[in-house]
């Protein structure tokens, strides 16, 4: 479908003034309207543009498959989640895993175990890697949402999302890595193998834990947006405009140690700008959704 020149234009207009987003928040509105909802174009929308936050734990919550497209079914959903939620405490208070001083992540973590059949003999062994992901993202979702029972759901199905959907291209990242910044800054790349430091950044901060923790919250969700709704490609993209914004800094390091810590602990002021770059390099390279909103 060709491009509308004068939607270009109101486009353009719109981010120039600070209205950044205005015909894409009617546009979602009126997919909102559509019964039972449109999952596919929820999808691409949120591919191609931010979701506006008055309306992103909905559309988070409706691509995660915790409420189903029929507008007729939430209010039943809600009260079935909540239930859950309740019974799933309960029974870890009976047996004694969690008290009133767990902290709320933790609860998380054993209520994802216990649904999962993986809840541990004992509440003292160790972590596995999905376990410190489910942390990392409760964690950070617990910040956002309002009330603990949207929390969980959220978190359960972010991650049983990522593992189902990206679990076989989560090793293959890091390579993806290398292969789109020999592109976009060979000399970048070069100094960083020459350094011996890529393969020793950051990669299960970035990758692993899709940034939880890492990144401001404003800067999160809009990462988050493009995982839930579909890619984890992002995820190399937001990783190689870091690289590429704080160019020069890491071309002054030359242990990978040094490196290694200074990208532990980037500076976080314009962090939206650098999702935003992000963002862009990611659809140079794999392209936007094709799908009219």
């Amino acid at each position: 479908m060709a491009e509308d020149p004068q939607r270009n234009f109101r486009s353009h207009y719109y981010e120039k003034v600070g209205f950044r987003g205005v015909e894409e928040k009617k546009s979602l509105e009126i997919l909102l309207k559509d019964d039972p909802l449109d999952v596919e174009k929820l999808c691409t929308f949120a591919q191609r543009y931010p979701l506006p936050t008055m309306y992103r734990t909905l559309v988070w919550k409706v691509l995660l498959g915790i409420l189903p497209p029929h507008y007729e079914s939430h209010a039943a959903v809600v009260s079935f989640r909540k239930e859950q939620y309740q019974d799933l405490l309960q029974a870890l208070q009976v047996i004694r895993f969690v008290e009133d001083s767990t902290p709320q992540v933790w609860v998380y973590l054993r209520m994802y175990q216990l649904e999962c059949g993986t809840l541990p003999r004992r509440p003292s062994h160790s972590l596995g890697p999905e376990d410190k992901m489910l942390i990392a993202i409760a964690e950070a979702m617990d910040e956002m949402m309002e009330n603990d029972v949207d929390s969980y759901w959220l978190v359960k199905c972010f991650v049983k999302q990522f593992y189902h959907k990206y679990g076989d291209s989560l090793p293959h990242l890091p390579k993806s890595l290398e292969h789109y910044l020999n592109l976009e800054d060979s000399k970048l790349l070069a100094h960083l193998q020459t350094c011996s430091a890529i393969n020793k950044l950051p990669y299960d901060v970035w990758f692993t834990h899709c940034f939880a923790g890492y990144l401001p919250e404003s800067s999160l969700q809009r990462v988050w947006d493009k995982v839930i709704s579909g890619s984890c490609k992002i995820l190399v993209f937001v990783a190689m405009e870091i690289l590429l914004t704080f160019k020069m800094k890491l071309m002054a390091m030359n242990k990978a140690e040094n490196i290694t810590q200074f990208l532990l602990n980037v500076p976080q002021e314009n962090t939206d700008a650098v999702i935003s770059k992000a963002i862009d390099l990611w659809h140079k390279y794999v392209g936007a959704p094709m799908h009219s909103v």
